[in-house]
């Protein structure tokens, strides 16, 4: 597949609120435009179908390519989804997301049958943001759309015509770096350059995910010795306050959000586990000290203020100067010579 175009198929009418699009365009390893114009080493062409950065006016002439990949004419191509899937079987009448009409017609194609029309053609899957993952804000409890994420749709042991199981990219708007990082991947594995992607139980990257928020926050040393912020000024640990850090994979600390920078804990703000697929119901309410936290904390905090102490004394011993480090016409260092 090296010399061939990969075509890349972007459906964002899901319930969402594009903001997985709007986050792509701040990404800078890489960017997305380096990724459009081929700009980087072992990659095929790639042609991007995204309303985004579509300059037609859109209607018939952006959906001929959709049509094409449910025509098989158009391969091969990634289906990007972007949104969370309402149920389209328990309304009583119209219809709850749409993405252009169908020929001939001024009934519009659903989103969920736009998954129907290209998922068994598409070369793979790829679902960025929280909403298209597992379902989001809009698939929580006492919703009226019987929203889902894309597993939930196709099934979690859905795999593409090539063998290539749903890719998801959560988050909530999806980290910018996250998802072009991903979309790299899959475009060098769609021209021989790299194996089949290393995902996790949930679909996710593995060595974007493969690790917890309190394992790359600046503030897990702060955990370690029983230091709790009861204040979001306070440079210390947020679990008290609502972080949900121990327990939630993401990468964004140690990422930080753009160019290194930023990233929820680091600029004092609390995980909520927007790239988990409990969220929110499971989160909730925010803001509350985790469940469990208070007994973890306390063990925590009893272990730490022994741990900090002894570390203290430690540190006064390793913040002082060897005695032999002075002026003077004897030698103390302890050399003795050959």
């Amino acid at each position: 597949m090296a010399d061939t175009v990969v075509n890349v198929l972007w459906i964002p009418a899901g319930l969402s609120c594009d903001g997985d699009s709007v986050a792509l365009t701040a990404a800078m390893q890489p960017s997305i435009e380096e990724i459009a114009l081929g700009a980087l080493p072992g990659l095929p062409g790639v042609k991007f179908h995204w309303p985004l950065i579509e300059y037609s006016l859109g209607g018939a002439e952006f959906l001929e390519a959709f049509f094409k990949a449910e025509r098989g004419e158009l391969d091969p191509f990634v289906l990007v989804i972007e949104g969370s899937i309402a149920n389209e079987e328990i309304k009583k009448e119209g219809y709850f997301t749409g993405f252009g009409n169908a020929p001939g017609s001024d009934q519009p194609i659903t989103f969920s049958g736009w998954i129907d029309r290209l998922s068994p053609k598409a070369w793979a899957i790829l679902a960025v943001g929280t909403c298209a993952t597992y379902g989001g804000i809009h698939a929580m409890a006492g919703n009226p759309t019987g929203a889902m994420g894309i597993l939930d749709y196709l099934g979690w042991d859905w795999k593409s015509s090539h063998g290539i199981p749903i890719v998801c990219v959560p988050g909530c708007p999806i980290h910018p770096d996250n998802l072009s990082e991903t979309i790299l991947y899959l475009l060098w594995q769609a021209a021989g350059k790299a194996p089949m992607i290393p995902l996790d139980e949930a679909g996710r990257p593995s060595w974007l995910f493969g690790n917890t928020v309190h394992e790359g926050c600046d503030r897990a040393g702060y955990y370690e010795q029983g230091q709790f912020a009861s204040e979001y000024d306070s440079p210390k640990c947020l679990v008290k306050l609502g972080c949900w850090g121990p327990v939630v994979k993401c990468n964004v600390p140690k990422r930080g959000w753009i160019g290194g920078v930023g990233g929820c804990p680091n600029v004092g703000g609390i995980c909520i586990g927007c790239t988990m697929p409990g969220f929110p119901d499971k989160f909730m309410p925010f803001m509350d000290e985790p469940p469990g936290g208070k007994l973890s904390s306390t063990v925590s905090g009893a272990y730490g203020a022994v741990v900090k102490t002894m570390r203290n004394f430690t540190m006064a011993t390793l913040d002082k100067e060897p005695s032999w480090r002075h002026r003077g016409k004897k030698l103390t260092t302890g050399y003795t010579g050959h």
